[in-house]
């Protein structure tokens, strides 16, 4: 009996113990899951893209061989690395960031130039350039060229020796040539490339590039020639503002000296200051002019401004063209021949004739002129 009580006992205890045990096991995992987690000072650690910008090709290389990331970053800087050529900026692979007027943010220069050139001066520049020559037609179709109220006379004026229209035809002819290559190197891919092709379009920007190129210089050198024979005759005169007022003569007669009010503004605005800014710009852009670094931002700036100046005085061009042409009646004929008839001269530069008529200008001013006109010619 007492041995049957005492296996009992033993049996009672082993259980209680076990009881205990596993409840222990068990309350410290919840008790560790109540708790909460250590709180880590996350402010000495960086992540591995900010570790990775700070690392250097060789560091980078034996971590991730291949993974050009540090130069490539370097190079985006836009400052100038080592380089065995000793061109200007040959160790400048790309340059630095650039923002243009209008633009929205900066980018590196080349690719900011190149935004800005194919975008708002291409299109604003396009855009000047059809409406100059739509409204120019506009104005031709409802009103038509300007036609002499009075017969011709047949006596002549000596307008322009064969001096001022050689200077004149020159700048003429080689202003002509600029603008076409010029309209083929900036609209060409938009137009020329889809009709006629790759090759051809290429064909014609490279020919079209070294034209422009070479008859620049003749341009700029007949401006200069232009403006001292003509500027003593271009200077502002009191009927110059009566002419403006009356639009030229649509709201009434304008009278004008030898050349009248928009002759002046163009000769002045067009030729001088256009003239100059494309002529300026463009020995930048053929590295004519001495002391200039020939860096691609300079390059850059200069094409910009040339290229606006281009269809500023482009624009302008087609109004002048078309008045010297079939808009006004005789006034081709001055250019080409050399001389204009008294109706035409009396009814346009009523002053200039005036003069002709009382002898303060002479009528006749060269030996050739004297010959054609039966009369003694008269220096100026």
């Amino acid at each position: 009996m007492q041995t049957w009580f005492a296996k009992l006992a033993i049996g009672l205890s082993l259980v209680v113990a076990t009881a205990g045990i596993a409840s222990a096991q068990t309350s410290e995992p919840a008790a560790a899951a109540k708790a909460p987690p250590a709180v880590q000072n996350m402010s000495n650690i960086e992540s591995d893209d900010i570790l990775y910008m700070k690392q250097n090709q060789a560091e980078r290389t034996s971590v991730q061989p291949g993974n050009l990331a540090p130069v490539y970053r370097q190079i985006k800087d836009g400052g100038e690395h080592y380089s065995s050529l000793p061109a200007l900026e040959s160790g400048v692979l790309i340059q630095p960031k650039a923002q243009f007027p209008g633009q929205a943010r900066a980018t590196t220069a080349g690719e900011a130039w190149r935004q800005y050139r194919n975008g708002p001066l291409t299109t604003y520049g396009g855009w000047l350039i059809i409406v100059a020559v739509v409204g120019i037609a506009a104005f031709y179709f409802a009103i038509g060229g300007i036609k002499l109220k009075s017969p011709r006379t047949g006596r002549l004026i000596e307008r322009f020796t064969s001096i001022e229209r050689l200077a004149h035809w020159t700048v003429a002819i080689s202003f002509l040539i600029l603008a076409l290559t010029g309209l083929i190197m900036l609209f060409g891919k938009y137009v020329v490339l889809p009709v006629f092709g790759h090759t051809v379009f290429g064909y014609l920007a490279y020919a079209g590039k070294n034209i422009h190129n070479f008859v620049g210089p003749i341009f700029t050198i007949g401006l200069i020639v232009m403006f001292v024979i003509f500027v003593k005759d271009n200077f502002p005169a009191p009927s110059d503002w009566q002419w403006l007022k009356n639009l030229g003569g649509a709201r009434g007669h304008a009278s004008a000296g030898r050349f009248n009010a928009g002759e002046k503004l163009w000769f002045w605005g067009g030729l001088v200051f256009l003239g100059l800014i494309v002529s300026a710009s463009g020995f930048v852009l053929d590295m004519l002019v001495p002391g200039i670094l020939y860096t691609r931002g300079n390059m850059q700036i200069a094409n910009v401004i040339h290229l606006a100046a281009a269809v500023l005085i482009f624009s302008a061009s087609l109004a002048h063209i078309y008045m010297g042409t079939i808009g006004m009646e005789g006034a081709f004929e001055a250019m080409s021949t050399g001389y204009v008839d008294d109706a035409w001269a009396k009814e346009h530069h009523d002053i200039w004739y005036t003069e002709i008529e009382s002898g303060k200008v002479a009528r006749v001013r060269t030996d050739k002129g004297a010959e054609k006109l039966g009369v003694p010619a008269k220096a100026v």
